[in-house]
């Protein structure tokens, strides 16, 4: 299993922006396909944004894309989260989730939370408005 921590959560205000950092350790040397999931209070966690280990095709939830961006440095074993123009419905804690590399294209392999075996502690993100 590969051990994940986030960093980089904050408050901002509605158009701010934020980046988030998640950094992996223990079995780095596996191909894991990565993800950025959230949870809002009250709510279920849902998808946000995936980076395929393959050849990093990214995948993001309607809401965000074109304002969010993922990215992975795979010499640091690091996963970043750019976070533009963010709104208040931004507001959750985010989660950082690693599964074995799929090697497939389509967000049907991304997408669902049960297939990730390991997660982060999460990060606040709150946007005021």
């Amino acid at each position: 299993q590969v051990q994940l921590v986030e960093s980089g959560g904050g408050l901002v205000h509605t158009g701010g922006s934020l980046r988030l950092s998640c950094a992996a350790s223990g079995r780095t040397s596996s191909n894991y396909d990565m993800a950025w999931f959230r949870q809002a209070p009250g709510k279920e966690r849902e998808f946000v944004t995936a980076i395929s280990w393959s050849d990093s095709s990214t995948y993001y939830t309607d809401s965000v894309r074109g304002r969010f961006t993922i990215s992975r440095d795979n010499a640091k074993s690091t996963v970043y989260l750019q976070m533009n123009s963010l709104k208040p419905e931004d507001t959750a804690v985010y989660y950082c989730a690693a599964k074995s590399a799929a090697y497939l294209s389509g967000s049907y392999y991304y997408t669902r939370r049960y297939d990730y075996h390991s997660w982060g502690q999460g990060t606040q993100v709150s946007v005021s408005s």
